[in-house]
């Protein structure tokens, strides 16, 4: 394998400069004492500690956690089912079925985001949270299906056919044998929902109300009418959080792959 050149090296540093210096100075900036961004102070743990004083953060960050664990669960759940159901069974036009599952991810999520505004406005009744757990489930489940069906693309189906002719029922076989082999696929492909419902902004800002504030909207409101430090500390902590997530579903990924 040849060694980049001086120019190819040059620009794939200044790429990941590009990409990594905002989130770097970010991070930075959440220690500085002082209350203005653009003066260094000196470091401090000053707007941590704020952020974790504050009540609406706390119920931003309620909200988020809430409905990040039940739509990935949801969508966890649908997604394994529909991969199973479409590898295990012959259906006809597999492939539209297929499309159906995929569409979420190349639809526009601002799209998708005005979609769900104006469905949700001809349902009379508040439904709080609950909107947003349904529309970050319809957000997950594409991530997670692919994630589930790319793992049982590998399997080998004479697995659990040797299971069952040892004596094991289907149901057993796939208990015993299928489910732990896709278990780091399930368990990753949620993760990563997981992060990314944290971390949605469109879908949660045209679709949440006063009472059902995510943590990513409660930092754009801080950036529109009260522009703080404490921004700074809330993204990072956001980012961190987020990063360790993906960071376990790759693992889980990487170990799938010496299954």
């Amino acid at each position: 394998m040849k060694k980049p050149t001086g120019a190819l090296l040059l620009s794939s540093l200044a790429t990941l400069a590009f990409i990594y210096l905002p989130l770097l100075v970010l991070i930075v900036f959440s220690f500085n004492a002082s209350k203005f961004n653009a003066r260094w102070e000196g470091l401090s743990l000053r707007w941590y500690v704020q952020m974790l004083g504050n009540s609406d953060m706390r119920s931003a960050t309620l909200n988020s956690l809430v409905v990040g664990v039940i739509s990935s669960a949801l969508a966890t759940a649908l997604a394994a089912m529909g991969a199973l159901a479409l590898e295990r069974f012959h259906w006809k036009r597999k492939s539209l079925w297929e499309a159906f599952f995929f569409l979420p991810v190349v639809i526009p999520e601002l799209m998708m985001a005005v979609g769900f505004l104006l469905l949700f406005n001809l349902v009379p009744s508040d439904l709080g949270l609950t909107k947003l757990v349904l529309a970050h489930t319809t957000l997950n489940l594409p991530i997670i299906w692919l994630i589930i069906r790319a793992r049982l693309k590998k399997l080998d189906p004479r697995l659990e056919e040797a299971a069952m002719d040892l004596g094991a029922t289907r149901a057993m076989a796939f208990y015993k044998v299928t489910l732990p082999l896709l278990a780091p696929a399930i368990v990753g492909g949620a993760l990563m929902a997981f992060a990314v419902s944290l971390d949605d902004f469109f879908i949660s800002f045209f679709v949440s109300d006063s009472a059902s504030v995510t943590l990513p909207v409660y930092i754009y409101s801080l950036l529109r009418f009260n522009l703080s430090p404490e921004v700074n500390a809330l993204s990072t902590a956001l980012f961190v959080v987020s990063m360790l997530l993906v960071a376990v579903a790759f693992l889980l990924q990487g170990k799938e792959a010496h299954v």
